[in-house]
């Protein structure tokens, strides 16, 4: 593996103050995605609106993200990475605010896509940033707390959303949801300008038009009929537009050998493409962001629907988790660059013994959840993830040169929207193929439903222990590839 970022380029005030500014912005994205969950109903009874029209607040946010991600990365590596970075977050607090004076569902919508887009905007520079601002030795913490808050978003948007809803804060309902980003946002931006380390961009690198409207096309082939397949009971044209992601992918990637032979700049790098220890390390992305947001769908669907505890209760019930990755999140921090793999592998361990002993915990529930039945799964689970996240993130930028941290970093996150999709649409299916037509508190079809759904994260666990050893051993100050690669990135 490449040694990347030799000397880290410093920010304008404090590191770890600049590594705050990039964590608050990312909390606020990624608790983005489920803090809406909890408000859907309100929306949908202020709005009279149609299942499917509720359901595009969500999977819109989602579905606009993940189209720009990729191409932002690469736009952030060619025009600097703290531009990009401040326009974003800008973008996204107007977007915010727009949400939450939508008059109608249209607007809402609208400002849901509007919002996803800004927030592909920034999101690919954050781990570019946190790359090329820290040398190797720093990194783990970095990577360490930026998977505590990437566990702390998934668990704790819907507690704060039931609070805020909640409340009801002078009589706007479901609104505060987006309005609580519109002080954050600002003293973000504000601050991101500030302290950030400037990149500059790349001038000679050109902007791949070709290549951005074929990674849009291949991740819209994908991503659309996994959001709406499900909903619509899987009809011929999902089945038909999944067949075709693989060719647009592979559209993608000869229009990359192309541009690479003509010497000519890439959306995707060839030298990312090319690589084993990348392409190992997107498919890992994948699948692992496949476990996590569709577990917690399931869950809260389990708690609420079936057993009747508030939306409030069901994220609390949660808590264990977000616990269990603050702990291993810090603990792994400490341990910088060291064992990477050897951690990885440990932290996979981990969460799949915790799903095992999740799966027959519920399994023995019967009328009600005793108390404490799921939290010490739950927690094993969180401890197992905080060991995971930080460190998959660090191991498979590790391989980038720090030229191409951007589109490299806009790639996984890509992948990892993907595969949250994915997982969705896995858990879902199994989820509501065996619950059928059941009703709230037909608890047996709920316990049956939902552990059989669990049986999908330890395969998918499975996959990624073996992707793990399947990733090339690191080897150090390997410069004659790291200049290789520099050369290629100035083409």
């Amino acid at each position: 593996m490449t040694d990347t970022a030799a000397k880290p380029i410093t920010p304008r005030g404090n590191r770890w103050v600049a590594l705050a500014i990039l964590l608050i912005a990312s909390f606020m994205n990624l608790i983005d995605v489920t803090i809406v969950n909890v408000a859907l109903p309100a929306m949908q009874e202020g709005f009279d609106a149609t299942s499917a029209a509720i359901q595009w607040v969500v999977a819109g946010y989602i579905f606009a993200f993940a189209l720009g991600l990729l191409p932002f990365g690469r736009l952030g590596d060619r025009f600097g990475r703290r531009k990009f970075f401040v326009f974003g977050i800008a973008g996204f607090t107007f977007a915010s605010a727009l949400c939450g004076v939508a008059p109608n569902m249209e607007v809402l919508i609208g400002a849901r896509l509007t919002q996803g887009l800004f927030a592909a905007m920034m999101m690919p520079q954050v781990m570019a940033l946190m790359q090329v601002m820290y040398a190797p030795h720093e990194r783990g913490m970095a990577f360490g707390m930026f998977g505590t808050v990437v566990g702390l978003a998934a668990v704790t948007g819907p507690v704060i959303g039931g609070i805020l809803v909640s409340a009801d804060l002078f009589g706007l309902s479901w609104r505060p949801v987006f309005l609580i980003n519109i002080p954050i946002g600002i003293t973000g931006a504000i601050l991101g300008w500030k302290i950030l380390a400037s990149t500059g961009g790349n001038p000679a690198m050109k902007v791949d038009i070709a290549g951005i409207a074929l990674s849009m096309l291949a991740l819209f082939l994908i991503i659309f009929p996994l959001i709406e397949g499900r909903e619509m009971g899987w009809p011929l044209w999902s089945f038909v537009m999944l067949g075709l992601s693989p060719l647009g992918f592979a559209a993608l990637l000869y229009w990359t050998h192309l541009r690479h032979k003509a010497g000519r700049s890439q959306l995707l790098p060839h030298i990312l493409v090319s690589s084993r220890g990348f392409q190992v390390g997107t498919i890992l992305s994948l699948v692992f962001f496949s476990i996590i947001p569709g577990f917690f769908m399931i869950m809260a669907l389990f708690l609420q629907s079936g057993f009747g505890l508030s939306p409030l209760a069901s994220g609390l019930t949660n808590i264990p988790f977000p616990i269990g990755l603050m702990i291993a999140s810090t603990l792994q921090g400490q341990l910088g660059d060291r064992w990477l793999r050897q951690r990885l592998v440990v932290g996979i361990g981990v969460m799949f013994v915790g799903v095992i002993l999740l799966q027959m915990s519920i399994a023995g529930i019967g009328d009600t959840i005793p108390e404490h039945a799921i939290l010490v799964p739950l927690l094993i689970m969180g401890l197992g993830s905080g060991t995971s996240i930080g460190v998959m993130f660090q191991t498979i930028l590790t391989t980038v040169p720090a030229e191409d941290a951007g589109a490299a970093s806009g790639t996984l996150q890509a992948m990892q929207q993907v595969g949250g999709a994915l997982g969705v649409a896995m858990l879902g299916q199994i989820f509501f193929s065996i619950l059928g037509d059941a009703g709230p508190g037909e608890h047996a079809i709920y316990v049956e439903a939902a552990t059989a759904s669990i049986t999908y994260q330890l395969v998918a666990l499975v996959v990624v222990a073996l992707l793990v050893l399947a990733l090339p051993r690191a080897r150090r100050n390997h410069a004659a590839k790291g200049a290789a690669a520099r050369a290629e990135a100035a083409g």
